[in-house]
């Protein structure tokens, strides 16, 4: 494990790269994230000599992506600010943990409502994080989900969590224990709720394909095993949950070749930053490939 520094390096490398490839300075409408990582992607669009770019609407996911939007001269719309029938052009935002398949879990800094709802009304959504964040499962480094949870449900929804297999799930508290939970934007309360390790579909295949005359595997908690998608599903059908840090399904790109115009929670490309001073893109057709350390 690198120093903090390199971390940051690693974030600075892999939102330079990002920038480069997704950034349009014609953009009406860009979408910025929340975290550390996003600071870098503003920076990096700042560098860009172009007067376009003042007239570009920037939508954040929260506070401080307000603050780090506003404190670099730009100017900013709120999400619900936007006009009728609009799509942001492009979302850039970062991830606590990233699979194969680019699922993401997102919600380590309470904001992943307001990042759900900016990445499904996006063109596209593009990743940026450090090598920690790439994984090749969900939940293999990070360890549990971000809930958005109404304050009233909370011990509801707690055990519920706790039937469908998580592990000791708890509200998040303040740094000072004595201030309280950890509100969100919308005052809400975030429940981290551990689980094991999560399961791709083609995980599920090769398993069934390997014991065909065995009870199949589905993925829907049996034995404590869950497919990413059908957990984040159930724990969204609780009541008084808002919003779960699983983003699955399709991206933005997907969802517009199937006729529909918003929707898209997976990113179509996320950039890590490696410790090396490569930048590591892996893609929503599955590839992947490694640019060489940036020069300068």
């Amino acid at each position: 494990m690198g120093s903090m520094a390199d971390v940051e390096t690693a974030k600075r490398n892999a939102a330079i790269r990002a920038v480069a490839d997704h950034f349009n300075p014609a953009a009406r409408y860009v979408g910025i994230g929340s975290g550390s990582t996003i600071v870098h992607v503003v920076e990096a669009i700042k560098a860009i000599d172009d007067d376009r770019i003042p007239r570009i609407n920037f939508v954040p996911t929260g506070y401080q992506s307000r603050q780090v939007i506003y404190n670099a001269g730009f100017q900013d719309i709120k999400f619900d600010s936007l006009p009728k029938g609009i799509t942001i052009d492009v979302a850039f935002d970062g991830a606590d943990e990233v699979d194969e398949d680019l699922n993401c879990i997102k919600g380590g800094g309470a904001c992943l409502y307001q990042e759900k709802l900016v990445a499904t009304h996006a063109k596209k959504f593009i990743c940026v994080a450090d090598h920690r964040k790439l994984q090749p499962r969900l939940l293999s480094k990070w360890p549990s989900i971000p809930i958005e949870v109404e304050p009233l449900a909370c011990r509801s929804v707690i055990e519920r969590l706790e039937s469908l297999g998580s592990h000791k799930p708890a509200v998040r508290e303040g740094h000072m224990q004595k201030a309280g939970p950890v509100k969100t934007d919308q005052d809400n309360f975030i429940i981290d709720a551990p689980f094991s390790t999560l399961l791709l579909p083609k995980d599920i295949e090769l398993s069934n394909s390997l014991h065909p005359t065995h009870t199949g595997l589905e993925g829907t908690g049996e034995d404590g095993k869950w497919e990413v998608e059908k957990l984040a599903r159930e724990i969204k059908s609780i009541e008084g949950v808002l919003s779960v840090g699983l983003f699955f399904g399709m991206n933005g790109e997907e969802v517009e070749k199937a006729g529909k115009k918003v929707g898209g929670q997976k990113p179509v490309a996320a950039y890590f930053g490696m410790e090396d001073g490569s930048v590591v893109v892996r893609k929503a057709d599955e590839t992947e490939r490694t640019l060489p350390p940036i020069q300068g």
